[in-house]
């Protein structure tokens, strides 16, 4: 982890809570997939967790993907900070990553199905795109402009992929390694000018 190039701008980075296809293994992408009952409980946990250890969260806007398993972690999140839980922008940069004709297959079926473009996936992981789907790498150059505008603390509620990317984008992770980092549901990351790291109260 290097925080060398990381933002002077603190951000909090949540991943949406967990979706059956999560406990199923199966690529969402920008498949509307919604939050089940665990998953819900860790968009609330989030809420909790955001409540006790950032003093200014009402001060900070929240910026989130507009698919529904991140919009609901918003609000859950919101209302068990005891913020308003509509008072947050939908942001379409922030959607995951692509997975394209890959979207609601694990990776065993499509190791099975195509094992040679699986093969070309795991020598490239950040460039390679599935058939019709996007790369890490173009999840970065979408980020771009995104985060480039950001000139206040906020709070970023999206996707694993959306938050490894912005990882890299941001100068606080090495791409050889990023697409193995494991975003945890339920948690929070804090990014600024040190690095990052794992919230907690």
């Amino acid at each position: 982890m290097s925080g060398a190039h990381a933002p002077l701008i603190p951000l909090i980075l949540v991943r949406h809570g967990e979706t059956d296809w999560n406990v199923e293994g199966r690529l969402q992408g920008r498949r509307d997939v919604p939050l089940n009952p665990r998953g819900r409980d860790q968009a609330r946990a989030v809420g909790r967790l955001l409540a006790g250890a950032v003093p200014d969260l009402s001060k900070r806007p929240f910026f989130v993907s507009p698919l529904t398993r991140a919009t609901d972690t918003a609000r859950l999140l919101r209302e068990a900070a005891g913020l308003d839980p509509d008072l947050f922008v939908t942001e379409e940069r922030l959607a995951e990553l692509g997975f394209g004709a890959w979207e609601g297959s694990t990776m065993r079926e499509i190791r099975e199905r195509e094992p040679a473009e699986a093969r070309r996936r795991d020598a490239a992981r950040w460039t390679h795109r599935p058939p019709g789907g996007e790369s890490y790498e173009d999840v970065e150059s979408r980020l771009a402009t995104f985060f480039a505008a950001l000139d206040r603390p906020s709070v970023i509620v999206a996707h694993g992929g959306v938050i490894r990317a912005a990882l890299a984008l941001l100068g606080a992770g090495a791409r050889e390694t990023l697409p193995g980092l494991h975003v945890r549901q339920g948690r929070a990351i804090l990014l600024n000018s040190e690095g990052w790291r794992w919230l907690s109260q």
